[in-house]
């Protein structure tokens, strides 16, 4: 299962952010600092839900720099 989470950080904190995600969740597909509405994007990939739902709330929404998050689930991986 993919998911797509997007991140609204502190002012400044985006790289820190992402280079903590990066080196902490092992199912990161990629992970990219971005202008726009959002600091960050997040794509991962784990096996099931609960997996996805571990993964957002134990690690990344426990970044104390990160405001708020946004996840899209991928209907299908087709």
């Amino acid at each position: 299962m993919r998911a797509y989470i997007f991140i609204e950080t502190k002012p400044g904190a985006s790289e820190e952010v992402v280079k903590r995600i990066k080196s902490k969740v092992k199912e990161v597909v990629q992970a990219d600092s971005i202008y726009g509405r959002f600091d960050a994007i997040v794509i991962i990939e784990a096996p099931n839900l609960e997996s996805i739902n571990e993964i957002l709330y134990k690690v990344i929404e426990k970044d104390p720099n990160i405001i708020h998050t946004e996840t899209s689930l991928v209907l299908s991986a087709e």
